[in-house]
């Protein structure tokens, strides 16, 4: 059963009693019987879904429906429109507004409790998505909050990391993931000392290996979840050091031994970091970067992605100056 109630407006009181029969053992319901009481019931209530009748004395569905739809506060709101109107021209209209689907009357005790199951079910996997989304930024924030980089780079990094993905092969929806996995990446480094994140000169020996463990935390710590979207990520975080030649960290795995979402943030990574300033060297040019991306190609980063990487660059360069700004 949702948190939020279900806003049920019919001005005809045995409709009213009808929706209450259909659904008060599934749903918590809170009602209306015009169109100025469905907004101000909309705004205290903030309900999961509006079932919203169309013909009303004050005003109609339609226009509650433009005024929900208009206000920040109520926007997000579904609604589904009931009617006893049912020509072509009324549903095109309902939609318009703002609906998202429409029953005519006499309605179906299942139908409304089908209809409204599924809706309900849309909004908590909306929600569900925002939840993802909101940890996304939260730990890749973490992951990068005492560091010394601007922040943008994670960012700007996922974006380049889905376009390579899409370019050799990856469905849209599998390269989205990984987009949105990619900021993680160096979740770890909340685990690494400051003074080594903010050392404003090359790490020595035994600082160099405090910072090479960010890869083993960062997988530890996103591998708590089962979710897809945070294995891909924990994956991502603790191999996108290795090498295409063997001679990365932390396991010293080589080629396709190394998981292809993590050599493709690794192309991504290493293009970013070149072009961004840091405290021990500034942002090289375009025309400095790409001789050392070839030069990497077959050692550090996998050529066949590499060449990829070089095919899109047009894009990729559109992507970093908007982030530029």
């Amino acid at each position: 059963m949702p948190s939020h109630p279900i806003l049920c407006v019919d001005d005809d009181p045995i409709n009213l009693r009808l929706l209450r029969t259909t659904l008060q053992d599934y749903y918590p319901l809170v009602f209306a019987r015009n169109g100025a009481g469905a907004l101000s019931a909309a705004l205290k209530h903030n309900p999961a879904l509006i079932l919203l009748d169309v013909l009303m004395p004050d005003q109609d569905g339609f226009e509650v429906a433009r005024q929900l739809k208009e206000n920040p506060a109520t926007t997000h709101i579904p609604i589904i429109f009931i009617t006893r109107l049912s020509d072509e021209i009324d549903e095109q209209l309902a939609f318009s507004v703002g609906g998202v689907d429409y029953i005519t009357k006499p309605i179906s005790p299942y139908i409304v409790r089908a209809r409204v199951k599924t809706h309900i079910s849309l909004v908590n996997a909306s929600q569900l998505e925002a939840s993802h989304r909101d940890a996304i930024y939260m730990l890749a924030t973490a992951g990068h909050y005492n560091d010394t980089d601007t922040g943008v780079h994670i960012w700007r990094m996922a974006a380049y990391s889905r376009l390579l993905a899409e370019k050799i092969g990856w469905n849209k929806r599998d390269a989205q993931l990984l987009e949105m996995a990619a900021p993680m990446h160096d979740t770890g480094k909340i685990g690494i000392p400051d003074a080594i994140l903010k050392k404003p000169g090359k790490l020595d020996a035994d600082e160099w290996e405090i910072m090479k463990q960010h890869s083993a935390i960062g997988f530890e710590i996103l591998s708590k979840s089962n979710a897809p979207l945070f294995k891909l990520a924990a994956e991502i975080a603790l191999y996108h050091h290795e090498k295409w030649d063997g001679s990365g960290y932390p396991h010293g795995i080589s080629g396709e031994n190394i998981p292809e979402s993590a050599r493709i943030v690794a192309v991504a990574d290493v293009f970013d970091a070149l072009s961004m300033r840091r405290p021990y060297k500034e942002a090289f040019p375009l025309e400095q970067i790409l001789p050392i991306l070839h030069e990497s190609a077959g050692s550090h980063l996998e050529k066949r992605l590499v060449d990829a990487f070089i095919e899109i660059l047009p894009k990729i360069l559109e992507i970093k100056n908007r982030w530029n700004g």
